[in-house]
């Protein structure tokens, strides 16, 4: 008895060392998947408050200059010397008057009296049967939400590609807002809801990481078997614009819409940041090849972008002032990683364009279409877009 003692001794000794080893490397193994987020989350923010803080002292300095010279700047206008206006206020002229008629047989003006600016956000959640309910009585919504105006004729066709997993509740919030706001602008618009599901009973698609940019893709893909549009708009599903002004039409494309956001202090986080909400035309985006498939997990794939659209001699625009300022409904990345090999690919960005893209793109969707959208869903594994070697 006294050697079984010993026995059991030494089990329950090695079996509690192996849950503590166990704990301790799942631990870190977590830290090395996260620390890099966080400590460029921490380290923007403390970018970002002492731009704001340089920002405040160069206004507070224009401020008493202007006090101190009460004549006129040096630069004639009614805005301090060095900075463009629109810095200061977004443009509030050239919109139409209220008592303004077109023509149906017309193409709809740009800039329409019911764009009024500044939108109020309610990021309340919402279920999908409170929005049939509040948009019950609007029946040009087709299926698909598929909408055009009838009292002109749509100067754009506009394809708003979702990418999605794992954000139910955030729908029908995305809807009540944007909806609303591009049928002030007199767009013909649908939206495409392309989602990665996971298959349990397959370890090997189980576990893969999200692939925002293959989903954009597929979206694209779907979405020209439907309608000729004219572009395409890539819209994370938590960003809300804060003003109808920040027209979604195509005229200005290569665009990166959501210039400013809440969660980086409404400050652009660097200059090639093309993330959020961003649009191309259709031509330009078969040109650069589509977004590139290999970034599994989360972050990169925005920059590899902006590196195709660079390289294919195109210039991104962005709104002017506050036009592009954009609230995010709150969430965490629930499942998802950040893609650490993301710098190894951002190097080759230049090799890689026209190797990975919309032309090696393999896959089976699931359709099915709703009154507010076509809902893509698929399953993503890397054997889906193979690479050959560059």
């Amino acid at each position: 008895m006294s050697l079984l003692g010993k026995v059991l001794r030494v089990s329950n000794r090695s079996i509690l060392a192996f849950i503590f080893f166990f704990s301790f490397s799942s631990s870190c193994l977590y830290f090395i998947y996260v620390a890099p987020g966080i400590a460029n989350t921490y380290l923007f923010m403390v970018q970002a408050r002492g731009i704001m803080l340089r920002e405040n002292v160069k206004t507070i300095g224009h401020l008493i200059r202007l006090y101190t010279n009460k004549n006129a700047t040096m630069n004639g206008t009614d805005y301090p010397e060095g900075n463009n206006s629109s810095d200061y206020l977004a443009q509030t002229t050239m919109y139409l008057p209220e008592n303004f008629t077109y023509s149906p047989y017309q193409a709809c003006p740009e800039k329409l009296p019911y764009m009024r600016g500044l939108i109020s956000i309610n990021m309340s959640e919402i279920s999908f049967d409170e929005i049939q309910e509040v948009f019950s009585k609007d029946l040009d919504i087709e299926p698909g939400g598929h909408w055009k105006p009838k009292d002109c004729k749509p100067r754009w066709k506009v394809a708003i590609l979702i990418p999605f997993r794992n954000r139910h509740e955030h729908l029908p919030i995305f809807f009540r807002h944007l909806i609303p706001m591009l049928q002030k602008q007199r767009l013909e618009f649908a939206f495409y809801v392309v989602e990665q599901f996971l298959l349990c009973f397959r370890i090997k698609s189980g576990t893969q990481p999200f692939n925002r940019a293959m989903l954009f893709n597929v979206g694209f893909k779907e979405a020209m078997k439907d309608v000729a549009w004219d572009c395409v708009i890539f819209h994370d599903v938590d960003h809300l614009p804060e003003n109808d002004r920040n027209y979604y039409g195509c005229g200005e494309m290569p665009r990166h819409f959501a210039a400013k956001l809440d969660k980086y202090m409404y400050i652009l986080p660097y200059n090639e940041f093309f993330g959020g909400v961003s649009g191309l035309t259709v031509e330009q985006f078969k040109k650069i090849n589509g977004f590139p498939n290999a970034f599994w997990g989360w972050g990169g794939e925005d920059d590899d972008l902006w590196n195709r659209v660079h390289y294919a001699g195109y210039n991104v625009t962005r709104p002017e002032g506050d036009l592009g300022k954009y609230k995010s409904i709150p969430h965490h990345h629930r499942g998802e990683v950040q893609f650490l090999g993301r710098y190894k690919l951002l190097r080759y960005s230049r090799e890689r364009q026209y190797i990975d893209g919309l032309n090696n793109l393999i896959y089976t969707p699931k359709i099915l279409v709703g009154r507010f959208y076509k809902n893509i869903t698929v399953n993503l594994i890397p054997e889906l877009a193979p690479v050959r070697d560059y």
